[in-house]
């Protein structure tokens, strides 16, 4: 039985973070790990007798959050197989996370040349996402969700989820139908493997569960009076290290990302470890197809070029020149302490220029320019 991804959900008040907090109290667990999403209540849970959780700390951009859970990851797999107890990863809130996404999305559609001119005639008129700025969204909440399905140990997510209205397809209510709502991308509740729902004034109940000791059927969800993490997680579901399955590889269309992340490339800033890599990546032994080859070597080649020519205060890239290359070879050579006499000029080695070949008509000859 693989350690769960636990989603659980509910009414404010209803005790999601405190359940979570409880949670680390267990001894059948190791370190827990807190992702506080503008919720705030990571600080205040820790007074909870036994509680003993790490609060991340992220400077509120996706990239900082992603690699914080990209940290927890690795650090989770690595007591999975030293067969520890789990690492718990707490995430608080799904619901902030997806929003921090929508609000992302919502502001680059304002700033698209379309919606700017549209905008500027009426600034409250509606601003129209198109559906590659949602797929950009989508794409981020994928990856973030990819690690907490990939994750060796165990998840607890946490959501709001509330009475809504039903609405059609242009987004007007139909008639007094109500219906209950993850707040969050839709995909979340089927991505959990443990969907656990809290309200104040109900039994917390568990809505899904992808186990074969713990069965829920079809809207019948399973009402527990006395629900606590650890109970679900080790005696509902019967999860233990000793009981772990294999570690299932991640997915990957080709090796190109992974290869250029196995030979640390974001790092490498050396031109000359660069070119071991180009070579290097046509190794047999490496076992990359052609194709993949291909594509690596362009990476590199596109850095090596950055390198060589970095960009100006404005931004830009600027070819270097052959007035440029005389300059550096005579700082090479100075900083080597064997500078050219002057009384003697030497012919740099650069490299020529292709020739242009021009035709003034058909019936006179190709010149040379």
């Amino acid at each position: 039985m693989p350690w769960p991804l636990i989603l659980i959900e509910g009414e404010e008040g209803s005790g999601k973070s405190y359940s979570a907090a409880e949670f680390s109290a267990s001894d059948l667990i190791g370190q827990t790990y807190w992702v506080d999403l503008a919720e705030g209540s990571a600080d205040e849970y820790a007074a909870i007798d036994g509680a003993r959780y790490e609060i991340i700390d992220h400077d509120g951009t996706f990239r900082d959050i992603l690699e914080q859970i990209e940290a927890v990851h690795a650090e989770a797999r690595r007591a999975a197989l030293a067969k520890e107890p789990p690492v718990v990863l707490v995430i608080d809130s799904a619901s902030a996370l997806w929003r921090m996404l929508t609000n992302w999305t919502q502001e680059r559609a304002r700033r698209t040349r379309k919606n700017r001119a549209v905008l500027e005639e009426d600034p409250d008129a509606a601003v129209d996402i198109t559906m590659n700025l949602w797929n950009d969204a989508v794409d981020r909440w994928q990856r973030v969700i990819h690690l907490l399905q990939t994750f060796s140990g165990i998840v607890v997510c946490l959501a709001r989820g509330k009475q809504v209205s039903v609405v059609d397809d242009n987004g007007n209510p139909i008639g007094n139908l109500k219906e209950w709502k993850v707040q969050g991308h839709k995909d979340l509740p089927f991505d959990s493997s443990v969907w656990v729902r809290l309200k104040r004034d109900e039994d917390p109940q568990v809505i899904k569960a992808r186990s074969l000791r713990l069965r829920v059927e079809k809207r019948r969800p399973m009402r527990l009076s006395d629900f606590t993490i650890e109970h679900l997680v080790f005696g509902l579901m019967g999860c233990s290290v000793s009981s772990q399955p294999r570690q299932m590889p991640a997915l990957a269309g080709d090796r190109v990302s992974t290869w250029l992340d196995d030979h640390d490339f974001e790092e490498t800033e050396d031109i000359a470890e660069l070119g071991a890599l180009w070579r290097k990546s046509a190794d047999p032994e490496e076992g990359l197809e052609r194709r993949e080859v291909l594509s690596i070597r362009a990476e590199i080649e596109a850095k090596v070029e950055r390198l060589k020519n970095p960009p100006t205060e404005m931004g830009e890239h600027r070819a270097a020149t052959d007035g440029d290359k005389l300059r550096e070879a005579a700082a090479r050579e100075a900083e080597a302490g064997d500078a050219p006499d002057q009384s003697e000029p030497q012919e740099p080695e650069l490299t020529a220029a292709p020739r242009r070949r021009t035709r003034t008509s058909r019936t006179t000859t190709a010149t040379r320019r």
